[in-house]
Order: C-alpha cells, then sequence, then structure tokens
C-alpha cells in the first residue's frame, strides 16, 4: 500500500521539489497551498504524513500544527514542519506547536525521504 502525503506549502518551487521526491518514491502526494486549505485537506484525507511549511498565507504553520492536533483522527499522524525558519527556538517552536520534527530548508535532495520515512509506521503487505 502507498504512503499518501500531504504537503501544505506555498512556494511553487518548493512544493515542485518536494512533490517530485515523494512521488519518485512511490508516495501517492496531495497539495495544499494555504494553511485553511491544508487543514480542511487533512481532515478529509487523512495522510500517512504532513509537511508543513511555517510562512504560509491565511494562517501560519504554528497555527495549522496546532489546529490539526485537535483532530483526534491527525493527533498521532506525523507532522514535519519544513521551513526556512532556522533560528535558535524556531525548531522548539515547531515542536510546541505539534509539529513531529522539523526539517530546515534547503532540504537535501539525496536524504529527505529517508528522513521523513522514519516518522512513518511500518506497513503489512
Amino acid at each position: 500500500m502507498q504512503e499518501t502525503a500531504l504537503i501544505i506549502e506555498d512556494n511553487e518551487q518548493n512544493l515542485y521539489l518536494l512533490r517530485f521526491l515523494l512521488v519518485q518514491n512511490g508516495f501517492i502526494v496531495h497539495e495544499a497551498r494555504d494553511g485553511i486549505q491544508g487543514i480542511r485537506m487533512a481532515s478529509e484525507l487523512r495522510p500517512d504524513i504532513i509537511l508543513l511549511d511555517i510562512q504560509l498565507p491565511e494562517l501560519d504553520g504554528y497555527a495549522v500544527a496546532a489546529k490539526l492536533r485537535e483532530d483526534a483522527a491527525l493527533r498521532k499522524t506525523p507532522i514535519i514542519a519544513v521551513t526556512s525558519f532556522a533560528m535558535v527556538g524556531d525548531r522548539d517552536k515547531a515542536i510546541s506547536a505539534g509539529a513531529t520534527d522539523y526539517i530546515e530548508k534547503p532540504i537535501d535532495p539525496d536524504t529527505f525521504v529517508e528522513q521523513i520515512r522514519q516518522y512513518l509506521p511500518r506497513k503489512n503487505p
């Protein structure tokens, strides 16, 4: 069974790279361009993993992560903040808001998929 990923990202170049890497590694990919659309899609789709930018229109990634954690069906879904926010305390702020982990942009295309796979539950064939 293929894993599903929801990418919540408003930057077209970042979205393209994430989508490309995930599709090439067998994921089914869904995309949201802002925080409100991301929350709605996550609730409807129940993806295996959510990749969340912090700088988003409508709601920032911190608010999105907190809102997603309010949904009982999404409480255990890994939310990975993928962001260029790299100042001291940014990682802790993302995790405090509800993210499972934090990956800085620019991502490393050679290791990115393995970085996020560690958060996916193993599925039985």
